[in-house]
């Protein structure tokens, strides 16, 4: 089976996303597109404690409107964003290993173990 490939466009409105959450009180903790091999599909996970206080019904409402309110709409609709809290096993794997800055970095990783975990492939934006 070939793979889904993540394309610039992707990895670019992905970015523009975050930029505008961190305008709002939203928080982003940690941003990645992860590619899911079971399903042959990337995800943007996108980590805050919005949904660990809020909820994710919430965190994806919310997510919505800031969506919505960008002027020239992103490509990147809600059905291929996952919300996460930063206690999610996965991230808190990946996190004691890779650290970034508030900055948007641009970091990818494929096919690398973390503590005993595969990570087939990953673009991290920012993990805190």
């Amino acid at each position: 089976m070939v793979k889904t490939a993540l394309v610039e466009k992707d990895i670019e409105e992905g970015k523009r996303l975050i930029e505008e959450l961190d305008k709002t009180k939203f928080k982003v903790r940690a941003a990645l597109w992860f590619y899911m091999a079971e399903s042959d599909e990337w995800r943007l996970y996108i980590v805050s404690p919005f949904v660990e206080k809020e909820g994710p019904k919430k965190a994806y409402t919310f997510i919505q409107s800031v969506l919505a309110s960008i002027s020239q709409p992103a490509g990147i609709t809600l059905q291929e964003i996952s919300v996460l809290s930063p206690s999610n096993d996965l991230i808190k794997i990946i996190r004691s290993t890779i650290k970034t800055g508030q900055d948007i970095s641009g970091i990818r990783v494929t096919k690398n173990v973390f503590n005993n975990t595969l990570v087939e492939d990953a673009y991290i934006y920012r993990m805190l």
